[in-house]
């Protein structure tokens, strides 16, 4: 837990489920309409071939070829790409406040997502929330995914700062655990939590 401002260290956040809401149910019905499967459920080829996606080691082609178990055509990745990423566009307003409230006091802002390149890229290009970072992080394009403790070392030394002077936000317990293992400050994201409290703001 980290419930003091430190305005000369920088906030590092994770994207889904923390700047992200969960999924709304129609967006899922988009991909199902678009692929012929259903694909919300945690067991899935959408979710067992994720983290290989989020890391580079699938790139659009090869991941939505094993979700649909068959070969496509780059252009229908690319729609299920846009899918994907709609999918995960609803932002949780508590969080924007936050992001808020700190870019107002000058805080130093940069953001450690587990996301495939396109998906990256389509966000950066075209969502707003995106110009709120000074930094942007992303496991595709680095092909290193959380919670290999090597993303976090590359992080830092890209901010160049010590560990002490970064607090990372995420909502997975391992992510939690690989950052302060390195020594970064940390906030669980867990449901109902007052992230502006927590920061002391």
């Amino acid at each position: 837990m980290a419930s003091t401002l430190h305005d000369d260290g920088w906030y590092l956040f994770d994207y889904g489920m923390v700047i992200s809401a969960e999924p709304a149910a129609e967006d899922w019905d988009r991909l199902h309409e678009a692929s012929g499967l259903r694909l919300d459920a945690a067991d899935s080829t959408y979710w067992a071939h994720r983290h290989a996606f989020d890391d580079g080691s699938l790139d659009s082609l090869g991941y939505w070829g094993a979700v649909l178990e068959r070969g496509l055509p780059a252009g229908e990745a690319e729609r299920l790409d846009r899918l994907d990423a709609a999918l995960w566009s609803r932002l949780n307003p508590r969080t924007v406040e936050v992001l808020q409230a700190l870019q107002a006091r000058g805080s130093h802002l940069a953001l450690l997502s587990n996301m495939p390149v396109r998906m990256s890229e389509i966000f950066e290009a075209e969502a707003d929330w995106a110009a709120s970072f000074d930094q942007l992080f992303f496991s595709g394009r680095l092909r290193l995914g959380k919670p290999d403790p090597r993303i976090y070392e590359h992080v830092l030394r890209e901010l160049g700062v010590d560990a002490s002077d970064v607090v990372f936000i995420d909502d997975k317990s391992e992510n939690i655990d690989a950052a302060r293992e390195v020594g970064m400050r940390t906030v669980h994201h867990i449901p109902g939590i007052d992230l502006a409290a927590e920061l002391g703001l």
